[in-house]
């Protein structure tokens, strides 16, 4: 059977029928709509491996998670997924890869609301890299911006900590061998879950938020920068994961503090919304866990549960640091 073109592989895998109002895959653009009185959200990621997903990872994972990390800053900003386009280079053409990658990905993407309307595919001399493009729209006034923020705001962060760095670690030998603990942690690396129903309910209750892929000191950072105050955080207040359990308390700190790839959202409200948040969570059936107090000045301070100051190292992950703690999904929008 003769090898299949780019074109047949695009139009095999990734070819599916467009929602009704927009254009998809076939012509020079994809076309699509904005409701009168909302804007129009645009965030770009690239994953590449070895850098940000490991080789050999399962394909339909990688389909799903390629677009979760993408989907999971529509969820920052409180918008609602519109359509997507991914951008896809191969080193050589493996089917059995494509199956599973596209089937990963259109599952999440029907779930989501986020037809696939375009693209490129090409070859890659350097391994799989991977680029999507994920577009969402939001009423202005419930945008969720990391310059929100206000002095005596509660931080907040949603479902749990630690689980992707500790897999991470296992996976590189960083930590003995604990086929167990990989089995409960991997999960959380593999197939992350964009929280967008928690992000669009936020709008108008949240002054500002930001999804956690470098790590939870390092994210809450940029909020702290771009809206010019400080932060308080307890560090018994974190949610860890259960798979953090009987760990060294050097290295559960690290995972709680810095590591990556968690994919919740952290972000500040007003303490009279309180319970409103707690019944918005109940209702949505995910934990939300309030860590922390926004304050006036500049810097994260950690305290434990004798109010001592935690001496904290790992800040998150750098793409260009020397030593980062691990690979990573970080994202930029565009």
């Amino acid at each position: 059977m003769p090898a299949k073109s780019e074109f047949e592989l695009i139009d095999h895998y990734f070819n599916r029928p467009a929602p009704a109002g927009m254009l998809g895959v076939g012509d020079d653009c994809a076309l699509l709509t904005v409701r009168a009185g909302c804007e129009l959200a645009v965030s770009t990621d690239m994953l590449i491996e070895s850098r940000h997903f490991l080789p050999g990872v399962d394909p339909q994972s990688l389909g799903h998670k390629a677009l979760a990390v993408n989907l999971s800053d529509l969820a920052a900003m409180g918008a609602r997924p519109l359509a997507c386009t991914l951008a896809l280079g191969l080193p050589h053409i493996d089917e059995r890869w494509l199956e599973g990658f596209s089937k990963g990905f259109h599952a999440l993407a029907a779930d989501a609301g986020c037809p696939l309307l375009g693209g490129d595919t090409t070859c890659s001399p350097h391994g799989i890299v991977l680029s999507i493009t994920v577009m969402g729209e939001l009423r202005p006034a419930h945008a969720l911006r990391r310059s929100g923020a206000r002095e005596g705001d509660d931080i907040w962060v949603s479902g749990t900590l630690g689980a992707a760095y500790v897999a991470l670690l296992l996976l590189q030998g960083r930590l003995p061998a604990d086929p167990a603990r990989l089995r409960a942690s991997q999960p959380a690396m593999d197939w992350p879950q964009p929280r967008l129903a928690l992000g669009q309910a936020l709008g108008g209750v949240a002054h500002a938020a930001i999804d956690i892929s470098d790590g939870l000191l390092q994210d809450l950072g940029h909020i702290l920068e771009q809206s010019h105050c400080a932060a308080r955080l307890s560090l018994d207040a974190l949610p860890a994961h259960p798979t953090l359990e009987g760990l060294e308390p050097r290295v559960r700190q690290e995972a709680l503090l810095g590591g990556g790839d968690v994919y919740e959202l952290c972000f500040t409200a007003q303490p009279l919304r309180r319970e409103q948040i707690q019944a918005l969570g109940h209702r949505l059936g995910i934990p939300l866990a309030r860590i922390g107090t926004i304050t006036r000045g500049s810097g994260i301070r950690v305290f434990d549960a004798r109010g001592n100051d935690v001496p904290v190292t790992l800040r998150g992950f750098d793409h260009f640091a020397a030593q980062s703690p691990a690979p990573d999904t970080s994202r930029g929008s565009t």
